[in-house]
C-alpha cells in the first residue's frame, strides 16, 4: 500500500529535497508550502508527477489544514517549516515565534482532530546552546542563544507533551549546518553574493574562527529516512551529522578559490559571533544514528567544497 505523506515546508530548500526522495520512494506526497521561504522553483520537476499534489497553504491556517486533512488520507506528517533565517529571527523575535513555534502547534492540533498518527520535526543543534563537549541527545540543561532554538526546544516539548496526551507517535530529529543545491542563505550564500558585489574584498563576520559541521542535504534525507525507518519506540529524539567541522575562513577560503578571484582582501568585524544568537562553535555526539548503521558520505568541508560548485554553476546557469 502506498504511504501517503504531508511535507509542510516541502517547496523549501531541505523540504524539496525531501520531497524527492519520498517521490523516488513511492510514497503519495502533499506538499504545503505557503511559498513565505520556500519557491516553486525548488519542485517545479515534481508538478506533473501523479504521485505529487502541491498545496498553496499556511500552515498556521487550521480551517486551511483541516480541508486537506479532510480530503485526504495522510499516514506521516514530515514538519520542516520554519524560519530559516537565525539572524532575521532575532531582529524580530515575532518571525520565530509565528513561523517556527505557531506552525507547530496548529499542526499538531489538526493533526489531533484527524487522529494522524505519526509526526517527524525538523528540529536543531539549536537548541543546545554553547557547549565545550560533544552535544549528545541527553546534554542538559539546554540553555539556547537564539529565538529560533528557544522555538525549535518549546515545539519539541509541546510535540512530546502530545505523544502522552493523544496516541501519536513523533520522532525529531536535530539537524547541524545543512547545504547544497536550492540553498538560499547562510555563509556560503552570503559570501558568494559579497565576492560578486565586491571581488576585491570579503567582510566576515566575527573572527572567521567559528567552527561548524556542515552536511550535505541529500545525507541529511537519507540520514532522516534511516532513522525513521528504524524507529523502535513511539517517541524519540536523534542528532544526524557529520563527525567533521569547518571553519568560516576556511568556507571563505573555498569560495574565493572556486570563484577564481586573487588579492582579496579579508576583513573581520571581530569577536567570537558572527552574529547575536550565534554559536560559534560546536560539535556533535553522533553515537546513536552511527548505531543504526548510518553515516554521511560528505565529510563537512567536501559538503562545502560541493555546495559551493553548485551555487556558482546555478548561478552562471
Amino acid at each position: 500500500m502506498t504511504k501517503s505523506c504531508l511535507v509542510v515546508g516541502g517547496a523549501g530548500f531541505i523540504g524539496s529535497h525531501l520531497c524527492d526522495h519520498l517521490i523516488d520512494h513511492d510514497c503519495q506526497v502533499h506538499c504545503l508550502d505557503n511559498l513565505h521561504l520556500g519557491t516553486k522553483e525548488n519542485i517545479r520537476h515534481l508538478l506533473d508527477h501523479n504521485h505529487f499534489a502541491f498545496h498553496h497553504v499556511d500552515a498556521c491556517d487550521e480551517d486551511a489544514l483541516d480541508r486537506i486533512f479532510s480530503t485526504h488520507h495522510i499516514d506521516t506528517v514530515f514538519h520542516m517549516a520554519a524560519n530559516s533565517d537565525i539572524q532575521k529571527g532575532a531582529e524580530n523575535i515575532a518571525i520565530d515565534l509565528e513561523l517556527t513555534f505557531n506552525t507547530t502547534i496548529h499542526l499538531l492540533n489538526v493533526m489531533k482532530h484527524h487522529h494522524v498518527p505519526e509526526i517527524i520535526f525538523a528540529s536543531s543543534s539549536a537548541i543546545y546552546g554553547q557547549s565545550d563537549d560533544p552535544l549528545s541527545e541527553s546534554s542538559a540543561p539546554n540553555f539556547p542563544q537564539s529565538f529560533y532554538g528557544a522555538a525549535k526546544l518549546a515545539s519539541e516539548a509541546f510535540i512530546s507533551a502530545f505523544c502522552d496526551q493523544y496516541p501519536l507517535r513523533a520522532w525529531m530529529v536535530r539537524f547541524p549546518n545543512v547545504i547544497g543545491e536550492r540553498l538560499t542563505h547562510g555563509v556560503i550564500f552570503d559570501f558568494i553574493k559579497k565576492l560578486k558585489s565586491s571581488p576585491n574584498e570579503l567582510v566576515i563576520l566575527g573572527n572567521g574562527k567559528q567552527k561548524k559541521p556542515y552536511i550535505y542535504v541529500k545525507d541529511l534525507i537519507d540520514g532522516i529516512m534511516t532513522f525513521y525507518n528504524n524507529a523502535r519506540t513511539n517517541r524519540a529524539v536523534i542528532n544526524i551529522g557529520v563527525d567533521t567541522q569547518t571553519t568560516v575562513d576556511e568556507i571563505a577560503d573555498m569560495v574565493i578559490q572556486e570563484m577564481g578571484l586573487e588579492d582579496v582582501k579579508k576583513t573581520y568585524t571581530g569577536g567570537a559571533q558572527g552574529w547575536v544568537g550565534d554559536v560559534p562553535e560546536f560539535q556533535y555526539d553522533l553515537t546513536h544514528i552511527h548505531a543504526l548503521g548510518w553515516r554521511a558520505l560528505k565529510r563537512s568541508s567536501e559538503a562545502v567544497r560541493h555546495t559551493i560548485q553548485a551555487e556558482l554553476k546555478n548561478s552562471h546557469a
